[in-house]
């Protein structure tokens, strides 16, 4: 699912458009207990309670396609009776009034849920009637092209309030009160099917991790049949380590630097458009070529990506790279400059030594003191061994 898609779907958890028509919720404390369940017809919750379940399922579907929202795909014995995704449709298919399939998927996300606090499981069954859409893009409401049925799964953290005082509206008094227990924005949840090209695809899943690093790769094996990517922590480092030991002594500044701006351009032309900028292996290798990389470092190019990131594995851009910043790190000393001014940023030789030079032609403050180009002394040769240079 792209932007345009996970917006779309997301537009349907308001008062205005819902489409949702049966809710079932299960609390379950730190023991694995279940404390009490929900089985209602959403419309019949109290209008106060749908706005909250709005809230939660608007953030289900939040974030950055790559990071926080992952498409999966089953794999194929996943398909077959008894596998996951079976298992998925026949509980979309009873709209969550078959008790026992309910309880038992309820019981298998217990079972490989790992947390150690109180958590609310809430599972909420929609059918949106996806109006046509003409030929100038606008949606044609009395023309339905098909309906998408569908379940969106969230665990949501059950936290407490400190004790303290409280202000009593009611008798216009501060009186004494205990912490109250709340649900918090969903740790992880996930929406099947996909929704693509406004259709449905029962052949995946979408995935929802509050905390990209922390992605509960167990959960979506055991309870989903889906083997989640490599989170944006371990894409980063495999690029990274890829980078270091494809170039080996080619490894330098300034071809670091032009890997970089190249990836980053590659996002900025494309980030009107829907879908994110996924590197393959072909990708990546384009990218080095056209950044320098003599072809005798590429030689051991496929070997160092099978070897780090792996043989079938892309990478999201946005997670290789920083569109926010550049950094330049060394052991006491970080410069941070935004990418499109990382060529204001060079090295030169002084003294034997390579040093990173930056140009002070602007506004200059030293602990938020501004101060006057002028009176900067010139770097001398000793400087740079003396360490003034930074």
């Amino acid at each position: 699912m792209n932007k345009k898609e996970i917006n779309e779907i997301k537009r349907q958890f308001t008062e205005a458009n819902c489409t949702l028509n049966r809710i079932r919720c299960c609390y379950v404390d730190y023991e694995k207990q279940k404390k009490t369940e929900l089985n209602e017809a959403f419309l019949s919750l109290p209008q106060e309670e749908t706005f909250k379940y709005f809230d939660i399922f608007q953030k289900a579907l939040s974030g950055t396609i790559g990071k926080n929202l992952l498409n999966m795909e089953f794999p194929l014995e996943q398909e077959q009776e008894g596998g996951s995704q079976a298992f998925l449709l026949k509980l979309r298919q009873s709209r969550l009034e078959d008790d026992d399939l309910v309880n038992t998927f309820f019981d298998k996300v217990i079972e490989n849920y790992e947390y150690e606090e109180n958590y609310y499981i809430i599972l909420v069954h929609g059918a949106y009637d996806i109006p046509g859409r003409g030929s100038d893009g606008l949606d044609m409401f009395d023309a339905s092209s098909e309906i998408y049925e569908h379940l969106l799964f969230c665990i949501c953290p059950v936290k407490q309030t400190k004790a303290g005082l409280f202000y009593n509206q009611v008798h216009n008094i501060f009186e004494d009160r205990a912490g109250d227990w709340y649900v918090d924005k969903p740790a992880i949840a996930f929406l099947f099917p996909l929704f693509q090209d406004r259709s449905s695809d029962i052949h995946g899943l979408l995935y929802y991790a509050a905390k990209p690093e922390t992605q509960h790769a167990g959960f979506a094996q055991e309870v989903l049949g889906c083997t989640a990517p490599l989170s944006p922590a371990v894409q980063k480092e495999a690029f990274n380590a890829l980078v270091e030991e494809t170039l080996g002594d080619e490894c330098s500044y300034d071809t670091v630097v032009a890997i970089q701006e190249k990836i980053h351009e590659m996002i900025e032309a494309r980030k009107e458009e829907p879908d994110p900028v996924v590197l393959g292996k072909s990708d990546v290798r384009r990218v080095l070529e056209e950044c320098g990389v003599s072809n005798e470092k590429l030689g051991a190019f496929e070997e160092q990506y099978d070897l780090n990131a792996g043989e079938d594995t892309t990478l999201m851009a946005s997670n290789i790279t920083n569109t926010r910043k550049m950094e330049v790190k060394m052991p006491d000393i970080t410069v941070n400059v935004t990418p499109e001014k990382a060529m204001l940023l060079e090295t030169a030789e002084i003294n034997g030594r390579t040093c990173l030079i930056i140009p002070l032609d602007a506004d200059v403050a030293v602990n938020g003191i501004h101060v006057r180009n002028g009176s900067l002394a010139p770097l001398e040769p000793e400087d740079a061994d003396s360490g003034n240079f930074e």
